[in-house]
């Protein structure tokens, strides 16, 4: 999901003092938008949330991708979120910044094309393997049974797991059209509100409303790890030390959960194949 300087995920309390500045920027800023010193000052003020979400993505990418290109395109995202952000929206700053970052880091991994065409396939087998388990037992199958559907042991399964890994964690993020080089991210039907016509908006609803709902139907466990890695930004070894288990096998688990979502996703026919 990688070099040093992007492994820090935590983002150090700034002082109320701080607080006063950022405000007095903001206030700057809306008030003389070619002010290149406030927008200067903005930017520099919010750089570690580019580094949390590059360093976040970045775990799960192998050495040959270039950080610095991640992080140049999360730049470029933060930078459009400051210009566009508006103030009078119901969305925070942070909201709005962290999906404008992520999206151009996304964006930028779609172009450099790095995931290989075998693990997408292995993905989709597992992803049919999944629904169609689903559709003949009632319920969503374990690990065990799509390993026996796929013809694999539940070792090799996990390897395949491990193996997907990459693609499952940016799908839930791109909300799985990564797979699908015509189609455009579903990020920028999200990240910047300003842009979204009336169609858009109802389709992020729609998706958003069947991802919650299929996180409903995941085990306990899946969505313990969904939800503490994407709503309380915990790192896949923190996330192991609460459980007492192996960063690989909260990743496998991270895998699968993603996995199922995005099976029923297609099955809705809400994402492409």
């Amino acid at each position: 999901m990688n070099s040093a300087p992007l492994e820090n995920t935590c983002e150090p309390a700034a002082p109320q003092a701080a607080q006063v500045t950022v405000a007095e920027l903001w206030k700057r800023y809306h008030q003389d938008r070619t002010s290149a010193e406030a927008e200067e000052a903005l930017i520099q003020q919010y750089l570690p949330w580019v580094k949390t979400v590059v360093g976040r993505v970045a775990m799960t990418l192998p050495p040959h991708v270039e950080m610095e290109d991640l992080y140049s395109a999360g730049l470029v995202g933060l930078l459009n979120a400051v210009r566009n952000y508006d103030p009078r929206s119901n969305a925070s700053f942070e909201t709005y910044a962290r999906l404008r970052i992520r999206g151009a880091v996304l964006d930028e991994l779609r172009k450099m094309d790095w995931i290989p065409r075998s693990v997408h396939a292995k993905a989709r087998k597992i992803q049919a393997a999944i629904q169609e388990l689903e559709q003949k037992l009632g319920r969503l199958p374990s690990e065990a049974e799509v390993a026996k559907a796929l013809g694999l042991s539940l070792r090799e399964y996990e390897h395949w797991l491990d193996e997907v890994r990459p693609a499952a964690f940016v799908s839930l993020d791109s909300a799985g059209v990564l797979d699908d080089a015509d189609s455009p991210p579903q990020y920028e039907s999200v990240a910047d509100s300003q842009q979204e016509t009336p169609a858009q908006k109802a389709a992020r609803r729609e998706l958003a409303a069947l991802i919650a709902e299929r996180l409903e139907q995941l085990p306990e466990m899946q969505r313990k790890v969904l939800a503490l890695y994407y709503f309380e930004d915990m790192r896949l070894r923190e996330i192991a030390e609460v459980f007492g288990l192996t960063e690989s096998r909260i990743c496998q688990i991270h895998a699968q959960a993603i996995m199922a979502i995005k099976s029923y996703l297609i099955k809705r026919e809400a994402i492409p194949e």
